[in-house]
């Protein structure tokens, strides 16, 4: 079974076009795509999570 697809943080950030202080106060609102902490503290996000995202965000701005 294949791996599901873990983008870094700067990945996500350039895909939603959106600053890290942007994000983090997102994050802190309790808004944003599921971020998983791995033991070495670096976040991932997994690509369908951030896909679901995206179609919820655009799903609540129709």
């Amino acid at each position: 079974m294949a791996q599901p697809e873990m983008l870094k943080l700067p990945e996500v950030l350039d895909l939603i076009g959106m600053s890290r202080a942007a994000f983090y106060r997102m994050r802190a609102r309790g808004q944003g795509p599921k971020l998983l902490k791995l033991p070495n503290g670096q976040l991932r996000c997994r690509r369908r999570d951030l896909d679901a995202w995206l179609t919820s965000c655009e799903e609540s701005a129709a």
